[in-house]
């Protein structure tokens, strides 16, 4: 008798396949909050990194490039490495324009924050109306007015027939007048004097500002006292204006330094060399005499001299604080 056999099922007795695991996705790694905020800062400044560049440092690369060579803007370029540095030192020629520079600061930057600061301390007393507003009006005008205008409506009153002589002789004082701008002692503070009246405005104004966030409670305080105006201005509103004050001397260092629209349209550097100042000097050498190597080397001497007298000021500024 035959046995029959059942028929196993598929798969009986046999070792089941192991599962094939499922593919795992990587874990997408997320950025911070903070993190995020700082990679959409930078792409937001990307542009303006990427202007200033290329319209700021590599202009500057290249002057520095140039620098170091005897050019004449044409032909082949002659390394000289640091000999027009040594030229700019050493020429009498080239210091004179620095040291005229040195001098309009008193004019562009002394005269200008000096006379903001009375001038701000006094507005600060009057009363707000119309006539507070038409004198910052009148104070601020001449920042808005184009320096070359400036400069060409200055050189008719100081000729020898323009407003200052006519007001001289009209008061008795015809004996002082002169052509102030084609006299050598008189040209440079002459210049200087224009820049005085562009810049006080900018500083009266920026001054007031900072005047105004002074809390009025420590002026109360001071008067209650028996502090007059001396010790009141000394002992609250400069130590409150500080900031506004270092933002001023570096901006009109920086104008002094720099100084070329009013200068080229009044005296061109003139007479002789008594109001040269470095812009004149650079334009001179880089489109007059074609030394562009020279010229590349004073522009960068005058940057360095910025940087000297302005960074102590900011620094020594936000040590105070």
């Amino acid at each position: 008798m035959s046995s029959t056999t059942s028929p196993r099922p598929a798969g009986a007795g046999s070792t089941p396949a192991p599962a094939r695991p499922g593919r795992s996705r990587p874990a997408r790694r997320r950025l911070s909050p903070k993190r995020r905020l700082m990679v959409v800062g930078w792409l937001m400044l990307l542009p303006a990194l990427l202007a200033y560049a290329l319209f700021v440092l590599y202009p500057l690369g290249t002057a520095i490039q140039y620098s170091l060579y005897k050019w004449n803007g044409i032909g082949a370029a002659t390394w000289v490495g640091l000999g027009n540095y040594v030229e700019i030192f050493t020429d009498p020629t080239q210091l004179t324009p620095i040291f005229n520079a040195l001098i309009l600061i008193i004019f562009f930057t002394g005269i200008p924050v000096v006379a903001g600061l009375a001038l701000s301390s006094l507005l600060r007393t009057m009363k707000q109306g119309p006539l507070a507003s038409a004198a910052r009006t009148i104070l601020f005008l001449p920042q808005i007015v184009p320096l070359v205008a400036a400069g060409i409506a200055w050189s008719w009153m100081y000729a020898q027939t323009g407003t200052i002589n006519t007001i001289l002789d009209a008061v008795g004082l015809g004996f002082l007048s002169t052509s102030w701008l084609a006299n050598f002692s008189t040209a440079l503070p002459a210049v200087g004097l224009i820049g005085s009246w562009v810049l006080t405005g900018l500083c009266t104004v920026l001054l007031l500002t900072g005047m105004g966030k002074i809390d009025a409670s420590l002026y109360e305080a001071v008067r209650l006292d028996g502090a007059g105006w001396f010790r009141e201005f000394f002992t609250i509103t400069l130590p409150g204006v500080r900031q506004e004050i270092a933002v001023l001397v570096t901006i009109t260092v920086i104008s002094a330094l720099s100084a070329f629209d009013v200068i080229y349209t009044t005296t061109k550097g003139g007479p002789g060399t008594t109001t040269l100042v470095p812009g004149i000097s650079i334009f001179r050498l880089a489109f007059v005499q074609s030394q562009v190597g020279l010229a590349s080397a004073f522009g960068v001497v005058l940057l360095l001299f910025v940087l000297i007298i302005v960074l102590p000021i900011q620094r020594l500024t936000r040590e105070r604080d």
